[in-house]
């Protein structure tokens, strides 16, 4: 071949696939931030050979839907705090529900005795949804609950998100069919054959006991069901993480959710599945009521990201972050810096070190104009795993969703929404005893190699 006829074929990869980039993104309405959009763009014109398969299996971050859904008309603002209803109801979330008996696990042990009782207790049903599940201690245990519970008569699905599954060596499952129940991994990458579906995590942790009765309990929070995250590995201390349970009717949100990601991830890829018919909005009964806020490739808009933007430029008192990953966009951060500006106290809480050193790297930038801005970084000693955002003292924000671009843009993610004064001081107290255990983050000036890789990091970072 010569080199004319090589320069035109290469001319006419890079055309198709700067082609296939642009109608893919238009079809499947692929809002993008205009940092990730220009990265494609120049991956897929210096390296079309590459970039062409990765974006095909990498490049989706929301599903397509078969028609757009009215808008929902909200409550008009009025009562301290009620901005977090309107948002959300803007968002397609649900309204506020009643619900009972908050319980904070004090730390894993504690969580870990919730979780089994709570399993035990099960007298219907039970609906599991979880990111990791383990070959050790704690996973084997779950198993085996699940399916004493399921020979039992309990109907019992297991939702496992396949990414996850890889990451560490499962517990043998089929065991729990022989026993009766069911189990679906959520998205397998290694046998999913939609392109675009594979980058599509289920981030999600929940479980769900007895909630077609119309109350049942549910247990949510950032905890992934593997023994780090309770009572630690042998020899080693096991994170610091947030879970908690309630009771009510607020669980039917949860159940609801659960019940279209189950569905989503028996159903085949070719198979066409309708969008959840919009419900009218009534106003809620309980002003003090919680919301779920679900977010990811199944919602319209990035749900948690508005809502966190938007309480951050509401905050007039303080704002209290716990994380264990921090690489926000500049629109997040650039809300939290001129909130500490403009007199707001800004406090964010890191592992000193975690399990992802990427993310430790990455994190440096946001890190330093924070605290430049005047607000306060805070480094645990051991791994937080921790996802809990509280604002003044009339929201907090805990479940599973980390301030990071894929937890924000990507994952599917649940957090749920609490404005009872008292119940916002309860997480805001938990914060802060685990805050009264951390060291102050010196700012420092990057040298010229950090200042390179956290740039580079950054730059690469909307395809992980």
């Amino acid at each position: 071949m010569t080199t004319v006829h090589w320069l035109t074929l290469h001319g006419f990869i890079t055309a198709l696939a700067s082609l296939v980039y642009v109608v893919h993104s238009h079809v499947m309405q692929q809002r993008r931030q205009p940092t990730a959009a220009i990265a494609w763009m120049l991956f897929i014109l210096l390296m079309p050979y590459l970039a062409l398969p990765a974006y095909l299996v990498f490049g989706s971050r929301k599903r397509s839907r078969p028609g757009a859904i009215a808008p929902t008309q909200v409550l008009s603002g009025g009562a301290d705090g009620h901005w977090v209803v309107d948002t959300l109801l803007a968002l397609g979330q649900p309204a506020p529900a009643a619900y009972t008996d908050l319980r904070l696990h004090a730390d894993g042990a504690a969580a870990q005795k919730a979780l089994m009782s709570l399993l035990d207790s099960a007298q219907t049903s039970i609906d599991l949804c979880t990111f990791i599940l383990a070959r050790d201690a704690l996973g084997e245990a779950v198993v085996e609950r699940l399916c004493e519970k399921a020979r039992s008569g309990v109907r019992v699905r297991l939702l496992v998100d396949g990414m996850g599954g890889l990451m560490t060596r499962p517990p043998k499952l089929k065991r729990l069919v022989a026993a009766g129940g069911a189990y679906a991994l959520f998205v397998p990458p290694l046998r999913s054959p939609l392109k675009g579906r594979t980058n599509l995590r289920n981030h999600r942790k929940l479980a769900l006991v007895d909630a077609n009765q119309g109350e049942g309990r549910l247990w949510s929070g950032g905890r992934n069901l593997a023994a780090e995250y309770f009572t630690g590995q042998p020899g080693k201390e096991p994170w610091h993480d947030l879970s908690f349970e309630v009771r009510g009717p607020l669980i039917e949100q949860a159940r609801l959710l659960f019940e279209q990601d189950w569905c989503f991830a028996n159903t085949l890829p070719h198979e066409h599945q309708a969008h959840p018919s919009a419900q009218p909005v009534t106003p809620p009964e309980q002003e003090e009521g919680a919301q779920l806020v679900a977010s990811g490739p199944d919602q319209a808009d990035d749900t948690i990201y508005a809502l966190l933007v938007s309480a951050a430029y509401r905050a007039e008192r303080s704002i209290a972050l716990a994380t264990p990953y921090f690489v926000p966009d500049a629109a997040l951060l650039m809300a939290l810096c001129l909130a500490a500006r403009r007199g707001v106290r800004v406090d964010i809480l890191l592992p000193g070190r975690s399990n992802h050193r990427l993310s430790d790297v990455a994190r440096g930038r946001a890190l330093r104009a924070l605290a430049q801005a005047g607000g306060h970084v805070w480094l645990a000693p051991g791994m937080l795993h921790a996802k809990l955002a509280v604002f003044d003292d009339n929201l907090a924000l805990a479940g599973s969703a980390n301030l990071d671009s894929r937890s924000l843009f990507i994952n599917y993610e649940l957090m749920l929404a609490f404005r009872k004064e008292g119940d916002v001081r309860r997480f805001s107290t938990w914060l802060a005893q685990e805050r009264a255990q951390a060291k102050a983050f010196q700012a420092d000036p990057p040298g010229l190699l950090r200042d390179m890789a956290e740039g580079l990091i950054l730059w690469t970072g909307f395809q992980l």
